[in-house]
């Protein structure tokens, strides 16, 4: 079972502890960037509640997501292009096609 430590975090003015495995940087540095989309948008769209500034920061970090992800499948599909390609021209330049 990995080492667990306790991290404090502070996320738009309510402070949470949370388990992070072994070292707890990575989950101070995505609180902190959380903390910021937040106060953002609470700063652009004015004076509503924390639930509603939390709910548009999860759509922000939902679009984002959908969005890394057709990008990761379509360079994963340029990736299995390229390799069919390179084997096609592997293949003829050592005389083994089928």
């Amino acid at each position: 079972m990995p080492n667990t430590e306790p991290v404090r975090v502070t996320i738009f003015n309510q402070t949470y502890s949370l388990v992070a495995a072994d070292d707890g940087s990575p989950v101070q540095e995505l609180a902190q960037r959380v903390d910021e989309l937040m106060t953002s948008i609470a700063a652009r769209a004015g004076n509503i509640d924390s639930t509603r500034t939390a709910v548009l920061a999860c759509l922000h970090l939902a679009d984002q997501l959908r969005t890394l992800e057709r990008d990761l499948e379509s360079l994963r599909s340029r990736v299995d292009t390229k390799a069919e390609q390179f084997t096609l021209l592997l293949d003829e330049a050592i005389g083994t096609t089928d």
